[in-house]
């Protein structure tokens, strides 16, 4: 059973190399991160096992894919990148990795929290410009935090939130119970949070989940923090808060159109801080999510 990794970076190639074992299934690394998805099929050559990190893979071009029977995907937004049940329907099974960046992505939910209560992005491009900008900033302590959604990254940015001496409510789609955390309903949620951070996984019931009522019943000046996914976001509604004081602030490491371009109203507006899709890029994320890789390669070649 052959494989490729179709779309590897530097490092995670690097990684991805080093953690091979004797033994294990043949996988070769394509060294191209800019691969394009009329590439795929001939990167393939055939083989049975895809390994994407950032490539979409529309159902046209996987029909093309002759051979192909899984694709490991690097994470857990694979419906970003492909549609699961329509490959499904071609033979072509998605694997999808979880858990492996829950505490890169809570530290990165966290520092967009703060950085968006202190304006320190704002203040930092105003002295580039030659300006001493000095607002007045959010004191986070004794502050409401609301997560909507509570898995893994969510319960990590909860452990980290309460350690700074924030209360910590939260909604999830199914009951949950969680030491220190109020699972409240989602309008209570929305009401009374100071934050709102998301963490929802992106399906067809939560797509545009964050709609422009859920938005507007969300207390004034809140801030708002979105490391999941941008499509669960009514963005033009979103935008619209921000304009009119609303959301006070938004910290947003997604977007409904990556890269986001140059010229998106989200990159005029001040109040806002953005990270570049980034939020699960750490050296010990990577490790563990090429480790997941290797083990998913593993177990399909043993069938």
């Amino acid at each position: 059973m052959r494989g490729v990794f179709i779309d590897a970076n530097g490092s995670l190639g690097d990684i991805f190399e080093r953690q091979r074992r004797d033994g294990d299934p043949a996988v070769r690394v394509n060294r191209n991160a800019d691969i394009a998805s009329e590439e795929v099929p001939a990167a393939l050559d055939g083989a049975e096992i895809a390994i994407i990190d950032h490539t979409g893979l529309p159902t046209a071009i996987a029909r093309q894919c002759k051979g192909l029977k899984h694709v490991v995907f690097l994470g857990t937004g694979a419906r970003s990148y492909m549609n699961p049940e329509e490959l499904a329907e071609l033979g072509i099974i998605v694997h999808t990795i979880k858990g492996y960046g829950d505490t890169a992505v809570a530290e990165c939910a966290v520092a967009l929290m703060w950085a968006a209560a202190r304006g320190l992005a704002a203040m930092d491009r105003g002295m580039r410009a030659g300006n001493w900008l000095r607002e007045d900033g959010m004191q986070l302590t004794g502050k409401t935090l609301g997560l909507i959604g509570y898995g893994g990254i969510a319960a990590e940015v909860a452990r980290i939130a309460r350690g700074s001496g924030m209360r910590v409510i939260a909604w999830n789609r199914t009951p949950k119970k969680a030491d220190g955390v109020e699972f409240v309903a989602l309008e209570k949620l929305l009401a009374d949070s100071h934050v709102v951070s998301l963490h929802l996984l992106l399906n067809d019931e939560t797509r545009g989940f964050l709609n422009a009522a859920r938005i507007a019943a969300m207390r004034p000046g809140v801030i708002f923090i979105n490391t999941a996914r941008g499509a669960l976001v009514d963005e033009t509604a979103m935008i619209s808060a921000l304009k009119s004081g609303h959301i006070r602030h938004a910290g947003l490491d997604v977007f409904n159109v990556e890269p986001l371009p140059a010229d998106h109203e989200l990159t005029k507006l001040p109040n806002v801080t953005l990270s570049a899709h980034s939020a699960f890029r750490t050296p010990e994320a990577n490790e563990n999510l090429i480790h997941a890789s290797w083990e998913h390669c593993r177990r399909i070649a043993a069938g």
